[in-house]
């Protein structure tokens, strides 16, 4: 297993991280994604600290609190070893206040996630989704106090869109808060949405990325073709992400003629796709079966030559989106060797060189 830095933290994670939506299936949707009973998560956990995950994430709202709770008796006499996220935001009770990122809401939660994690901190407290009611200046102070308090060592965010993660640095740093380290965001071949904002932000600000569903929800597994997919898979009942299908199967098809050279799977290829992306810091895997695990935590020992990733970015690449052909067609580029990815010509003329 290698390991890369989370940001500037000086704090390095496995390459790969256990997610744990998979862990418990109290409430609604959590029985079709998660169904892992206690010594299923033991199964799963402790082969992943066996392999080198040093790393694991989860939210309190997955399974209603379960998987937290499952988590915590799992590491039980190892917690020292890892890395350990979960996340605040979504609605955990049916009070007014039982969900979003007011002080009161937060505060409620982390001591909550605290004792079902069996833990007195957290090292990567994350909120989940941005909250349009509460004054974000509020939600960072709260955060902060958390690190200076002990019970948080870093903070982080997941889902915001590039313009509320700039906000909230700007915010941080006029007011010396605690400042988000990374964000988790979703990122497959079957989506690349954030490449248009998200990357380049991150990249400028020096955040670390942490991938979720890297394979799409199971479409990218290998499990799923035109003529038809696993009914038992979660795909089939749950079908999330959203995600162009008919342009995925093109994608899936380049992932088989790679995997089938190399000897590996469809999933293996797909998650060292990401590996290979320079922006990643660690892809979330999750698994309900020890087979799934085993075969994505082969996928760190998969090496995409320079043809592979071409033909992968060929058939998943972004169609560009104002006002980013724009920058793409300026010819006032003002370092030597820039050149226009593309020009701009009539329909039916014959193109710039």
């Amino acid at each position: 297993m290698k390991y890369r830095e989370l940001a500037d933290t000086g704090v390095f994670v496995s390459e790969l991280c256990l997610g744990a939506m998979t862990f418990g299936g109290r409430g609604g949707m959590w029985e079709v994604i998660a169904g892992l009973d206690q010594a299923g998560v033991d199964r799963i956990v402790h082969r992943a600290l066996d392999a080198g995950l040093n790393f694991i994430d989860t939210a309190n709202v997955y399974a209603l609190g379960e998987s937290e709770t499952l988590l915590g008796k799992s590491l039980a006499g190892r917690r020292h070893d890892v890395v350990l996220a979960t996340k605040v935001r979504g609605r955990m009770g049916k009070g007014a206040n039982d969900v979003g990122l007011s002080r009161l809401h937060i505060v409620q939660a982390v001591e909550a996630s605290l004792t079902r994690l069996g833990t007195d901190y957290i090292d990567l407290y994350q909120i989940h989704r941005f909250d349009t009611a509460t004054n974000l200046e509020d939600t960072l102070r709260t955060l902060d106090d958390l690190v200076r308090a002990g019970k948080v060592r870093y903070i982080g965010c997941s889902n915001l869109a590039a313009w509320q993660m700039m906000k909230a640095l700007a915010i941080s740093r006029e007011q010396h808060l605690e400042r988000f380290r990374c964000t988790q965001s979703y990122y497959s071949l079957a989506g690349r949405d954030l490449e248009r904002e998200i990357v380049p932000f991150i990249t400028d600000q020096h955040l670390g990325l942490l991938v979720w569903s890297p394979l799409a929800g199971g479409l990218l597994s290998g499990k799923f073709t035109r003529a038809g997919g696993d009914e038992a898979a979660r795909r089939s009942s749950f079908d999330f992400p959203p995600v162009n299908e008919e342009r995925a199967f093109g994608i899936i098809d380049v992932l088989k003629s790679i995997a089938d050279a190399k000897g590996a799977s469809v999933a293996q290829v797909a998650l060292a796709w990401l590996l290979a992306q320079p922006v990643t810091t660690s892809v979330i895997i999750g698994a309900r079966r020890p087979e799934q695990l085993e075969d994505n935590l082969k996928s760190v020992d998969i090496t995409l030559t320079a043809e592979d990733l071409q033909a992968l970015d060929e058939v998943s690449r972004l169609t560009p989106e104002y006002p980013a052909w724009m920058g793409a067609a300026a010819s006032d580029d003002r370092l030597p060797g820039q050149e226009r990815r593309f020009a701009v010509t009539k329909p039916g003329a014959k193109a710039e060189p």
